[in-house]
């Protein structure tokens, strides 16, 4: 089985607490390799309010989580169990396993927080195999030759007219290739 993204649906308001506690379950249940990233959607956005710039945090999606997991019996049984959860978007119920999102909906969203559908600390390396998913190189296979952990950016060399060429991209435009 892969890993995927679902959406997790929590009472409105709770969505920090719903992640503190899947946290503390993943960690009291080791079920570290399988549910791997919990993240509340969130933009940072600027208020002027009496002369004065404030920025705030506002929720993308408020009542929501993105969970990223491999979906097996125990951890749906543990992320549904989670005290704040009311269940998962894209399950019709009665015990059947939720759809999961697209990897162009993850992006969207991750992208618009400055964050990547892939780990890069975990999961990316140099030498690594990638294929390229979007912009001027969409389909073309590459090797990563340098990473910048600090803009979320890979160089990547790619073949070029027959030419090994060198490109760097944005995490959300490349994936792991098998």
């Amino acid at each position: 089985m892969e890993k995927q993204w679902y959406v997790v649906n929590t009472y409105s308001g709770h969505e920090n607490k719903v992640k503190e506690k899947l946290e503390l379950k993943v960690d009291s249940q080791e079920m570290q390799d399988y549910i791997l990233r919990i993240v509340v959607p969130e933009q940072k956005e600027v208020e002027i309010k009496d002369g004065e710039r404030k920025e705030k945090t506002k929720k993308m999606f408020p009542g929501y989580i993105l969970v990223e997991m491999i979906m097996t019996d125990e951890a749906w049984f543990t992320v549904r169990n989670t005290p704040g959860v009311t269940g998962f978007i894209g399950s019709s119920g009665r015990g059947t396993k939720p759809f999961p999102l697209t990897p162009n909906e993850v992006d969207k969203i991750l992208g618009s927080m400055g964050m990547s559908r892939i780990d890069i600390a975990k999961e990316l390396n140099e030498g690594d195999k990638i294929k390229v998913i979007t912009g001027a190189f969409a389909d073309m296979f590459g090797h990563v030759k340098k990473i910048d952990y600090a803009n979320n950016m890979v160089e990547v060399a790619v073949d070029l007219f027959g030419q090994e060429t060198i490109v760097e991209l944005g995490l959300t435009e490349i994936q792991k290739a098998e």
